[in-house]
């Protein structure tokens, strides 16, 4: 009997480094199941949602003003590089040249010589006014002066004007204050009528040029709000949706403008500038659940919907995501369970039986 007593201590202790592993196994899941931090599964129920629509956009100008030349002559004084800032009635360059010099010499003689007329005019109409008055002349005589001093003022007016005419058309000044875009011309280049010699791009005229595709271009629509994002870094920028309109490219993209929501913004805008335009969608009712719950399986996504005997694979469109949520555009119903947690290994249960080699 004491021969049989080491063997049978043997025996139990191999029985019990089999059973150890299980039961370790059984206390872990055991826990894990206790653990509320970890829930197994979620409730699906309608959560409010604002969809976002996002694409890049350049900051660009409304509208550039090009300055023209009106006479022919030679450009001379351009001072101005692309990019200055220059103001409203700011010389920009002048035009000279003989033909200039010429014209402007005529238009001179023209105007003094229709202010020596005036000047006779006056002397003559005060002359015939003394004479009437002595009874030297008659009201006839005055009358004739004083129409003679009218046309010679509509004379002088018309001359002045003249003059000032090609004194403007030999000066180049800023429509409106603004930037420089590019130049055109250079000094001592002879110019002819309707030139182009700089592009001025008008102050605080700036606007957001942004595209949309697919069901984003759709949902889009004049009085939106959103921000826009620099890609250079730097604050967002609050904007509003101003105009939508066909593309002319032939990729079929909507066409977005955007300006600032305040016009403090617009300060800080640079041309040219790319950034990220992000608007916001109406509120709307959506599932979610958890992004971890989401199973790809053969090009379709699918969740673990708990039920009383077991769980089932749900075939489901997902929607937008945002954070560790993924909202649900079809596929479940409010109040259903979802497996939340090792949803892809309960998907997969029966793969490691399926596998199993031989022995």
């Amino acid at each position: 009997m004491k021969k049989h007593v080491p063997n049978l201590r043997r025996r139990l202790a191999a029985a019990w480094l089999m059973l150890s592993p299980l039961l370790c196994l059984s206390a872990a899941g055991a826990a894990r199941a206790a653990d509320p931090s970890r829930p197994a599964v979620v409730t699906v129920q309608p959560e409010a949602f604002s969809p976002q629509l996002s694409a890049y956009g350049q900051i660009v100008p409304t509208a550039t003003v090009k300055v023209r030349v009106v006479d022919a002559g030679v450009l001379r004084d351009l001072r101005v590089l692309p990019g200055s800032v220059v103001s409203a009635g700011e010389v920009l360059a002048r035009l000279g040249g003989t033909r200039m010099q010429s014209l402007l010499t005529q238009r001179e003689t023209s105007a003094r010589s229709a202010q020596a007329r005036l000047d006779t005019a006056r002397r003559a109409l005060a002359i015939a006014r003394r004479q009437l008055a002595a009874q030297l002349s008659t009201r006839q005589a005055v009358d004739a002066a004083a129409s003679e001093l009218a046309a010679a003022q509509a004379a002088r007016q018309n001359a002045q004007a003249q003059l000032n005419e090609v004194r403007d058309l030999a000066v180049f000044k800023a429509p409106m204050a603004g930037a420089v875009v590019s130049v055109q011309a250079a000094n001592a280049e002879e110019v002819m009528p309707g030139q182009t010699i700089l592009t001025l791009q008008p102050a605080g005229k700036l606007w957001i040029r942004a595209e949309y595709f697919g069901v984003a271009a759709g949902a889009v629509h004049v009085g939106m709000s959103g921000r826009f994002e620099p890609a250079g870094g730097g604050g967002a920028v609050q904007v509003k949706v101003t105009t939508v309109g066909a593309s002319l490219d032939a990729d079929g993209g909507t066409q977005v403008g955007l300006s600032p929501a305040q016009t403090t913004d617009a300060a800080h805008w640079m041309s040219g500038q790319w950034g990220t335009v992000t608007l916001d969608g109406a509120p709307q009712a959506m599932l979610a659940v958890p992004t971890a719950a989401l199973i790809l399986d053969r090009g379709n996504w699918w969740v673990m919907v708990r039920t009383a005997h077991a769980d089932q694979p749900r075939q489901v469109v997902p929607g937008p995501t945002r954070g560790w949520q993924t909202w649900i555009a079809s596929g479940l119903r409010p109040g259903e369970q979802v497996v939340a947690q090792d949803a892809f290994l309960e998907y997969h249960r029966g793969i490691a039986h399926a596998y199993q080699p031989p022995d």
